[in-house]
């Protein structure tokens, strides 16, 4: 079954600093929130999606790696201390983590321990929840600067928040993410594998999946920006390069974060958020057709 966009994680140095650029650039940012392994997030909603704002704020409290088990914290530790601050993680939705850690097992992107958490989150009026995750973790091989695996939330009647998913600049949802690689043909199948959907081909350096929600293109550095006019993350290896999202329309946008030298612009209207405006992530929002 084709698993849709659920998350991506933005992994930081200062969460608060984080906070104040995406409400810059006219997002709902949630309050904090502690993991029990050491590491801290604030949420991005929008419906069915979300961007986790994480830091790394108590590194003793950080398992390792070891054998089956993957350690989330430790993957945006090292990916902080080697790669710097951007996207290192993209999440899609799960319904049976145990047959998506099947597939991913029977496909040799997997053979990691499903992983089961819970912690305590903080809604618009105060009160406190517990939400609940169970995670599936895949590994392309070739891929050791980027994370994926799939995310079955346990209580989701605690987690989403209408009043958190309207934001000042009309981002309504996610649109797609957008990967790059050196050669984008030798990733495919595990983003088919990950995803459930093929990607398919759209140029020699260029390929997409359709998800149920939001499509994930794989693009060689050189495309990328020339589409996006900005410089793709990483010198090599495929990396999480940026979120698209789409408004009906830009204009309002695009003077305030020009106003403030946050954006580039792009082919077909777009405002691009370049990442060195936003800690290392590339933020694209699409003109909607015929807006």
């Amino acid at each position: 079954m084709p698993r849709g966009l659920d998350h991506i994680v933005h992994v930081v140095r200062d969460l608060d600093a984080a906070g104040e650029i995406y409400d810059l650039i006219g997002f709902t940012v949630g309050p904090r929130n502690q993991h029990p392994w050491g590491t801290y997030n604030r949420i991005v909603q929008m419906p069915g999606f979300f961007i986790e704002l994480l830091a790394v704020a108590e590194p003793d409290k950080i398992p390792e790696s070891a054998g089956s088990h993957f350690s989330f914290g430790a993957f945006n530790r090292d990916f902080l201390a080697r790669c710097g601050e951007g996207f290192s993680m993209l999440a899609l939705e799960g319904v049976d983590p145990a047959a998506d850690k099947a597939a991913f097992d029977a496909a040799g992107f997997g053979g990691f321990d499903l992983f089961d958490f819970s912690r305590m989150a903080r809604r618009p009026d105060g009160e406190e929840v517990e939400v609940g995750f169970s995670l599936a973790f895949a590994q392309d091989p070739a891929a050791p600067d980027a994370g994926f695996f799939t995310s079955t939330q346990r209580k989701p009647e605690n987690f989403w928040v209408p009043a958190m998913q309207r934001h000042h600049n009309g981002v309504a949802g996610v649109t797609g993410v957008v990967l790059v690689a050196d050669h984008p043909v030798d990733h495919a199948s595990f983003i088919d594998t990950l995803t459930g959907a093929t990607p398919l081909r759209v140029a020699d350096d260029w390929y997409l999946a359709r998800t149920p929600r939001g499509e994930i293109e794989i693009m060689a550095r050189p495309a990328f920006a020339a589409r996006f006019n900005v410089a793709a993350p990483g010198l090599e290896g495929l990396r999480i390069a940026a979120i698209r999202f789409a408004v009906a329309g830009t204009a309002e946008m695009r003077r305030g974060l020009a106003a403030r030298r946050m954006i580039e612009e792009a082919s077909d209207g777009a405002v691009v958020v370049p990442a060195r405006a936003a800690l290392g992530a590339i933020l694209v929002v699409d003109r909607m057709p015929n807006a």
